[in-house]
């Protein structure tokens, strides 16, 4: 590997990403095997958010709104989120996980903490701590 710190950069992130989808279809496929991977982000939002709305979710998810109605359809269908009324808009609809969806979310998220304890076991706390920061920069810096 050459030594500009940005082109190794971007060979390790290649490699993260690859490995991080490999680790979302895993997740997904754990939460319902039916579901195809490019649900979880979704079902992740949801998770950290009680219910949203349909431009909420196409914003935080920067898809388009039929990408994000197809899957909020796929996972109506495995009972994992349901529509229900906005309170705020009578034309609206929110999105919500059904209690069988959290619970199973739940249950892969709590599996995904567990496995990062175990991999980062031997790190400094304070390492993790920076390497969250730097990542949130990143994160920021690309949007």
């Amino acid at each position: 590997m050459g030594s500009d710190p940005i082109t190794e950069l971007e060979t390790e992130l290649a490699d993260f990403w690859r490995r991080g989808r490999i680790r979302t279809r895993d997740r997904t496929h754990a939460i319902d095997p039916r579901l195809d991977p490019s649900c979880y982000p979704l079902l992740t939002v949801l998770y950290r958010n009680d219910s949203l709305g349909m431009s909420e979710l196409v914003t935080r998810l920067a898809l388009d709104k039929s990408t994000v109605t197809r899957q909020i359809d796929a996972l109506v269908r495995v009972d994992l989120v349901e529509r229900h009324p906005d309170p705020a808009d009578a034309r609206a609809r929110r999105v919500s996980l059904t209690a069988d969806g959290r619970r199973r979310v739940d249950a892969v998220v709590a599996a995904a903490v567990a496995d990062w304890r175990t991999r980062l076991s031997q790190w400094d706390p304070e390492d993790i701590r920076t390497l969250t920061t730097l990542l949130r920069r990143l994160s920021d810096a690309s949007d």
